[in-house]
């Protein structure tokens, strides 16, 4: 039996869900195929390792979509404050600088996960299918995509969404090639139980082995991020709790605090990753399917969220106007509307990890001096801040709170 969609997400992730939350209520028929249902949530156990630095562009969109509410009341630690610093020189932003409660918030993705999924149930146009695995897709530009489940069920779609990752199956099946390169060094990410209690700031400190960074979690919990080459992340976490509680004490600042034990570890390599193009005939890229970032200033979810809501919006205006949602120039406009906007990002962010990561004199000089100057140019700073909280830009609609329905 063949079952015929507007809209086929490949993937209900974060980014996957977000783009069908962001359709819900429309005149669009959609399917969202997800393999993994995420654990149920239960407020008393540990925290995740994965976690993520929501912008208030990100919450604006969570928000306007319905799906806050169901973060809100699972769990999120907010942000007030965000320090960088290398030497004496650092530069300290603060939400209360442009008169806002908070500069983001850190949520663990499987919450921001089950509060999309648990939303989409709301919405009439929208069918959840998880779990439920992709056996094969068969793509053509001249007619619907056809994505056929393991189960026997083909879905045809006027569009196809890959939402399904670094690594899309969608992205491969049809041809779009990327651009990526590595940067030869890893991620080690550490849940830690502190001393402190919840604290409002998350602090990012560069050492010749690579960055440092803390980010608050509820209660006396938070998440270390150590970035550091493959061979040394692998022996650090080859150690037993104890002997890396005292390496972290070792090598960490001591704004850190006392660290009374080390709870979990999970690591991944650096990478750049960018699609040639996010879009062909019937199909696009959104999320890390599109483009993978270095996750020192935590854009990654949040350009993807963008992503979500200026696909939406474009597929939304197109059907209003009696337009083939599928064509290429309808998909053209989301890609010409993103792919800059990430490009930017995603450049700013190597510029700053190449910057960071020399060793040479002259350069160690102009960053210190650059983030003393970012501490005292007032302007400066408060552009800095507007932009990491996704409040400058071409944003899309939902992005600044206004619905699209």
């Amino acid at each position: 039996m063949k079952e015929l969609f507007d809209v086929v997400i490949a993937g209900g992730g974060m980014i996957g869900a977000a783009v069908a939350a962001s359709l819900g209520g429309s005149s669009l028929k959609v399917a969202v195929i997800e393999s993994s249902p995420p654990h149920a949530f239960s407020p008393d156990q540990p925290h995740d390792l994965r976690v993520s630095a929501l912008s208030i562009a990100s919450k604006n969109i969570l928000e306007t979509v319905g799906a806050w509410n169901g973060v809100r009341n699972r769990r999120l630690c907010p942000f007030r404050r965000m320090r960088v610093w290398e030497t004496e020189e650092n530069t300290e932003f603060c939400s209360d600088d442009i008169n806002y409660p908070e500069l983001g918030y850190i949520v663990e993705n499987r919450v921001i996960q089950l509060a999309l999924l648990e939303r989409l149930q709301s919405f009439a146009n929208i069918k959840l299918m998880c779990p439920a695995t992709i056996n094969k897709i068969i793509y053509s530009a001249q007619k619907p995509s056809e994505v056929e489940l393991e189960d026997g069920r083909i879905l045809s779609a006027k569009v196809l969404v890959a939402a399904d990752g670094g690594q899309s199956r969608v992205r491969q099946a049809v041809g779009l090639g990327v651009t990526s390169w590595d940067y030869k060094q890893h991620a080690l990410v550490i849940y830690i139980e502190t001393a402190y209690g919840q604290q409002d700031i998350t602090w990012q400190r560069f050492v010749p082995s690579g960055p440092q960074a803390f980010l608050p979690l509820t209660g006396h919990y938070g998440s270390v991020v150590w970035y550091n080459s493959p061979d040394e992340v692998n022996r650090l976490k080859a150690l037993s709790s104890s002997d890396l509680q005292r390496e972290l004490s070792a090598a960490f600042p001591e704004c850190l605090g006392k660290i009374n034990q080390v709870l979990g570890t999970v690591s991944f390599p650096l990478k750049r990753q960018h699609a040639q193009s996010y879009v062909k005939a019937g199909v696009v890229l959104v999320g890390d399917a599109a483009h993978v970032i270095n996750p020192l200033a935590g854009q990654g979810v949040n350009i993807g969220m963008l992503d979500a809501a200026t696909l939406a919006e474009v597929l939304i205006a197109a059907k209003k106007q009696g337009i083939d949602i599928g064509d290429l120039a309808v998909l053209k406009r989301y890609e010409k509307l993103r792919r800059i906007e990430n490009l930017k990002m995603m450049t700013v962010m190597d510029v700053f990890y190449r910057v960071f990561s020399n060793e040479v004199v002259p350069v160690k000089f102009l960053r210190n001096l650059g983030l003393g100057l970012a501490e005292r140019i007032l302007p400066a700073k408060r552009k800095v801040m507007r932009s990491a909280m996704g409040l400058e830009g071409n944003l899309p609609r939902l992005a600044r709170g206004e619905p699209i329905i």
